[in-house]
């Protein structure tokens, strides 16, 4: 009798131990996805500069707010907050699903992360600007992550494909001059290639009904 306890105590203990180590896999796996409220910073790969806005207009095309690539690390204004698309509730702390549509929302003027078929001012691609009020613009805002696996991962390549258009967030090099010199050009291109590559690095990662997971220095 006493062995059948044992056996069954021991049984209970092999329980309780695979579900502890589930709920741990599960927590890794939700602090190391980019979530949805997540606040990020993304480096395109290939040119090693941050996706970033400031309220400078384009003094061509649509006359929206600029998109720039900075190579600066620690400038506020390249945090973008990682949203659903119009319509659609993206529950703070849920992970992003790979081929999920989002807006990325720039943090210090509220605009939508946007393109359109303008032209861009230097590489005569299709711009990309930051559109919209207070975090709300249209539906030209939206773009799908590209990734390889579930969730978006932190320490994933990513592509971000403008769903309205098709076009890639791509970064080719020009540089602008005056006012905002030493910046690059962002703009859509249609081939997907090393150019459109971004993955995330500085940010505070949302869990759900937690506290916000900090990733370096804001």
């Amino acid at each position: 009798m006493s062995g059948e306890r044992a056996r069954a105590r021991s049984s209970a203990l092999g329980l309780a131990l695979c579900a502890l180590l589930s709920a741990l896999a599960a927590t890794a796996t939700e602090q190391e996805s980019v979530t949805c409220g997540s606040v990020v910073k993304l480096l395109n790969n290939r040119h090693n500069v941050r996706l970033h806005s400031h309220d400078v207009k384009y003094g061509s095309g649509s006359g929206q707010q600029s998109v720039t690539g900075v190579s600066v690390s620690d400038d506020s204004n390249s945090y973008w907050t990682v949203r659903g698309k119009p319509g659609l509730v993206c529950q703070r702390g849920i992970p992003i699903k790979c081929g999920q549509p989002i807006r990325l929302t720039h943090v210090n003027t509220g605009r939508n992360l946007h393109s359109h078929h303008f032209v861009s001012p230097l590489s005569g691609n299709q711009e990309v600007s930051a559109f919209g009020e207070n975090g709300e613009g249209d539906d030209l805002d939206v773009w799908t992550v590209q990734c390889g696996g579930v969730s978006w991962e932190r320490d994933d390549d990513v592509r971000l494909k403008h769903v309205g258009t098709q076009a890639f967030l791509t970064i080719t090099g020009e540089q602008y001059g005056h006012p905002i010199r030493g910046q690059l050009e962002v703009h859509g291109t249609f081939s997907p290639n090393a150019n459109n590559y971004w993955t995330v690095m500085e940010g505070v990662f949302i869990k759900p009904s937690a506290e916000p997971l900090k990733h370096d220095e804001l």
